[in-house]
C-alpha cells in the first residue's frame, strides 16, 4: 500500500446559496482544488463525490455522471462515483479515494462532497434527513434527529451532570471560530444566555444548539505521496484512514451517549498512524448538535467520558486550548451541507497544516483529525493527517 497526500483543496462558502444550483457549487469546489494542486483535468483518473439526498433534495440521481459531465471531465471519461452514507458521505468519499490511491489503483482523484439542502421546503429536508436513522423503528415513531440526540444529552445530563450551559458553550466556542472563517454559514458571535434563550428544539436541545439546513460543496485532490511534491510545495500526508459502524438506532445500544462507531474508528486510526489522543494537537468533529460534539471528544480520548462539558466551558477546545476542536466553526457555525461536511472538515486540516487558516489559525500545529458520522453513529470515519 501507497502512502497517501492531499495536494489541493476546494470549498465553497457555505449557507443558503440561492443564486448558484447543486452543479455550479460542486464545480467551483472542485475546480479551486484543481487549481490549487496545479493540475489539468486530464490528469485526474478518477472522482468520488459525497452526496446524502440529492434524489429527494434536488430530484437529481446519477449523482457520479452528472459531476463528471459539469466538471468538464466526462469528455476524458473519468470514472465518477457517488459515496452515500448519510451525513457521513463526504469523510467516506475521501476514504474511498485513498484507498483507490493508496492500492496503486488510481493515482490523482478528486474526493469531494456537495448537498443543496435549502431548495425544498423545511419537511422536506426534514425528513430527508430522517431517512439516515432507522425509519421503521424511529422515523415512523415519530422521532426527529434533534429528538434522538436530545435523548442522548438528557442521559449524559442524568448520568454525568452536563448542564444546559455547558452544551451552549460547545456553540459559543464555535460561533467564536467561525467569526474567522470566511466560508462559514454563521460568522457571528453568540453568548450562552442566547443559546438557552432561544427556541426549544428537543428538550434540552434548544435552536442555538442545532446545526443549520445549508449548501455547499468541497474537494480535495489525492496523489501518492512520492510524486506529490511535484505538483505542490506544502502536501499533506493522511497517516490514517479508519471507518466503523455501528446500529443504526439508539435502542440497539448499551449505552447511548458512547458512539460505539466512533470508539472503534478512533481506535483503529491511532494505531494505523501509531499515535494516541495526546498527540492530536487539533480535530474537526462532528458537532451536528453541541451535545454531538461533548460525546465526540470524550470517546475520542481527548478527555474522560463525562468531562467533555466541563472541558468546553474551561476553554480546552478553543483556539488556544490544549486541543482546539472546530477551528472551521464546526457544522454548528461554519455549516452542515451534508454531504460535503467530511470533505470541508479534511480542507480545514490542510489549511490549519500548511498554516494558511488566517486569523483562525493554530500555532505549531502538526498532527490534526477529522471525525465524521452519519446517523446517530451508524457510520463513524475517523482520517488523522499530518505535515
Amino acid at each position: 500500500m501507497r502512502d497517501v497526500a492531499i495536494i489541493g483543496v476546494g470549498c465553497t462558502e457555505f449557507g443558503e446559496l440561492w443564486d448558484r444550483s447543486f452543479r455550479d457549487i460542486f464545480v467551483e469546489a472542485g475546480v479551486a482544488a484543481i487549481e490549487d494542486s496545479n493540475l489539468q483535468g486530464g490528469k485526474i483518473d478518477a472522482l468520488y463525490v459525497g452526496n446524502m439526498s440529492g434524489g429527494r433534495f434536488i430530484e437529481q440521481e446519477h449523482i457520479g455522471s452528472l459531476i463528471a459531465d459539469y466538471s468538464g471531465l466526462a469528455g476524458f471519461h473519468v470514472p465518477s462515483t457517488r459515496v452515500e452514507a448519510a451525513c457521513a458521505s463526504g469523510g467516506l468519499a475521501l476514504r474511498q479515494g485513498i484507498i483507490a490511491v493508496a492500492s496503486g489503483y488510481h493515482d490523482i482523484v478528486i474526493a469531494g462532497g456537495a448537498e443543496k439542502m435549502t431548495d425544498v421546503d423545511v419537511e422536506t429536508t426534514t425528513d430527508a434527513l430522517a431517512a439516515a436513522a432507522d425509519r421503521e423503528w424511529e422515523g415512523v415513531m415519530g422521532a426527529t434527529f434533534p429528538g434522538l440526540y436530545a435523548m442522548i444529552a438528557r442521559l449524559h445530563m442524568h448520568k454525568y451532570g452536563t448542564t444546559s450551559e455547558q452544551l451552549a458553550s460547545v456553540a459559543v466556542k464555535n460561533h467564536h471560530h467561525g467569526t474567522m472563517n470566511p466560508k462559514a454559514q454563521f460568522q457571528n458571535e453568540i453568548s450562552i444566555d442566547a443559546v438557552l434563550n432561544s427556541v426549544m428544539v428537543a428538550d434540552p436541545l434548544h435552536v442555538f444548539d442545532c446545526s443549520p439546513i445549508s449548501d455547499g460543496a468541497a474537494a480535495v485532490v489525492l496523489a501518492p505521496a512520492e510524486i506529490a511534491k511535484k505538483f505542490t510545495d506544502t502536501p499533506i500526508y493522511i497517516k490514517a484512514s479508519a471507518q466503523a459502524s455501528g446500529t443504526l438506532s439508539l435502542h440497539d445500544r448499551p449505552d447511548i451517549t458512547t458512539i460505539d462507531a466512533t470508539v472503534a474508528a478512533a481506535n483503529r486510526a491511532y494505531k494505523m498512524a501509531k499515535v494516541t489522543p495526546k498527540d492530536i494537537d487539533f480535530a474537526e468533529v462532528h458537532d451536528c448538535f453541541t451535545i454531538a460534539e461533548i460525546c465526540a471528544i470524550e470517546d475520542m480520548g481527548f478527555v474522560k467520558k463525562g468531562e467533555g462539558g466541563k472541558a468546553t466551558m474551561d476553554g480546552m477546545t478553543a483556539i488556544g486550548g490544549k486541543i482546539p476542536i472546530n477551528t472551521s466553526g464546526g457544522l454548528k457555525a461554519c455549516g452542515h451541507p451534508v454531504g460535503a461536511t467530511g470533505v470541508k472538515q479534511a480542507v480545514e486540516m490542510v489549511l490549519q497544516l500548511r498554516g494558511e487558516a488566517g486569523k483562525r489559525q493554530i500555532d505549531g500545529a502538526e498532527i490534526g483529525l477529522t471525525h465524521n458520522v452519519g446517523g446517530s453513529g451508524g457510520t463513524a470515519v475517523i482520517h488523522i493527517f499530518g505535515r
